[in-house]
Parts: structure tokens; C-alpha cells; sequence
């Protein structure tokens, strides 16, 4: 083993860029903070950090992320399941596409905030409501990326199962999910960030409790440190997800694409 390769294994590849990123933004965070004539209006980054290593010892940060959290995991799940299923079914049936298109780019185009809005009016300020809100914003968002990956599958696997006489479910075990793998994987990754900031408008416009809540308080109170710490407290959470779980799911999920080539 040579030293570029053990370089590689012990400095994992992107790390020192994102740190250094990191780091600079911060730099021109402190710069700006200190420049204003206003603290309160942009208070320092350790200013913030305070804020938020307090917020953790009360308990607080944890009780309301949590919620936030459990609707995230919520929508997240529903529309995944929802969404793949009709990517599914339009990619493979033309009959299908074509009934459910109209309503599938009507869906792309409604703002996310009618959306929420029209769910509270309709079934109510309660959880289920928040949960089919931020569901329903990312469900044509998975359903269109994972029809086109199905318009993609290799037709000579599908004649293989035909000619073994597969079942419905072994095909769609066997040959249909492992080449959507990809496009399950980035959907994910790409809708888990788009559904906390719609949990956060959720909650913002009717729950009593979750980040996007804490938001809508400090919001009226014009406190800029509780904004900041919140945001960040939760955006690290999420980040860690990224990292933890959906990153290293996408690397597996595309590695066959190498071992390919």
C-alpha cells in the first residue's frame, strides 16, 4: 500500500474543502457582526453557539426538534412510499402517464404555502393535516424521478424474468428495484431537504410546538440570536442525516455503476 492510498484512507476525500468552507464562512459572519452598529441584528457566531449550548442543557432544543424531527420522518416516509409507487406505474403503463400526467405538473406548480394552507382548512390544525401537507409538496417531486428511471430499466432484464416466469413481486424485488436504486437514493436525498423546510412553514403557521414554532416566537419578538440558533441547531441535525445515512445509501446504491465500468 502505497502513501497516496493511505492518505486517502485516513483523510476521507471532500473533508478538508468543506472544512475550510466552513471556516470561511464563519470568518465572514464574524467580519460582518462585528461591523454592523446593530449586535442585535447580527449577533456573533459565539453569540449563537451560547444560545444554543443553553437552549440543549434546558432541554428545549431537544423536545422541539424532536417533534420537528418525527413530522420530517413522517412526510418523508409517506412520500417516498406514495411517490415511488406512482413513478412506478406511470413509467411502466403508458395509459397511466397519460391520465396522470395533467395532475401530476398541476401538483409541480401549486405553491408549497397553498398547499399547507388549503390542508389546515380542509382537515384541520392537527398532526395529520401537517403530515399530508408536507407529503402532497414532495410526492410529484419523487413520482417524476422515479418514472424516468423506470422509462430506463433494461428491457432484456425484463424478458429475462418473463422467460423464469417471475412473479409480480419477485420482478419487482429482484429486477426493478435494484436498478432504481439510484434514483430512490437521490430522490431521497434531494426531498429529505426539502421537506424540513416545509415541516418548518407547517409548524410556523399551525403548531404549537417544533422549530418552525420557536421560529414564529422569536419572530415576534425580533430576536435575531434565537432565529440563528434554531436554524442552525436544526440544519446540523439534518446535515448529520445527510452525511450518516443518505450519503453513504446513494454511494451504495450507485456502486454497481463502477463495478460496471
Amino acid at each position: 500500500m502505497n502513501k497516496a492510498e493511505v492518505k486517502t484512507r485516513v483523510t476521507p476525500p471532500g473533508l478538508v474543502p468543506g472544512v475550510v468552507s466552513i471556516a470561511l464562512m464563519l470568518l465572514v459572519w464574524t467580519v460582518a457582526s462585528q461591523m454592523t452598529d446593530r449586535p442585535q441584528t447580527l449577533p456573533a457566531p459565539w453569540q449563537v453557539a451560547a444560545r444554543i449550548y443553553a437552549l440543549a442543557a434546558s432541554g428545549e432544543l431537544w423536545f422541539h426538534a424532536g417533534m420537528t424531527l418525527y413530522r420530517v420522518a413522517c412526510s418523508f416516509a409517506l412520500a417516498m412510499v406514495v411517490g415511488t409507487a406512482l413513478g412506478l406505474w406511470m413509467g411502466r403503463s403508458r395509459s397511466a402517464d397519460q391520465w396522470l400526467n395533467p395532475a401530476l405538473i398541476i401538483m409541480l406548480n401549486v405553491p408549497a404555502l397553498v398547499v399547507i394552507v388549503l390542508s389546515y382548512i380542509w382537515i384541520g390544525l392537527n398532526e395529520t393535516a401537517a403530515i399530508i401537507a408536507v407529503a402532497l409538496n414532495k410526492i410529484p417531486v419523487v413520482t417524476v424521478m422515479i418514472r424516468e428511471g423506470t422509462r430506463a430499466l433494461r428491457p432484456d432484464l425484463d424478458e429475462m424474468a418473463a422467460a423464469f416466469r417471475m412473479s409480480r413481486m419477485d420482478r419487482l424485488r429482484h429486477v426493478v428495484l435494484p436498478q432504481l436504486a439510484p434514483q430512490i437514493a437521490a430522490s431521497a436525498r434531494a426531498g429529505i431537504s426539502l421537506i424540513w423546510k416545509i415541516v418548518l412553514v407547517v409548524e410556523f403557521l399551525g403548531r404549537s410546538n417544533g422549530v418552525g414554532f420557536k421560529l414564529h416566537m422569536l419572530f415576534s419578538s425580533f430576536d435575531v440570536a434565537g432565529v440563528l440558533a434554531w436554524a442552525l441547531a436544526f440544519v446540523a441535525v439534518m446535515l448529520a442525516i445527510d452525511l450518516l445515512i443518505l450519503r453513504p445509501w446513494e454511494a451504495r446504491a450507485n456502486r454497481w455503476r463502477s463495478d460496471a465500468a
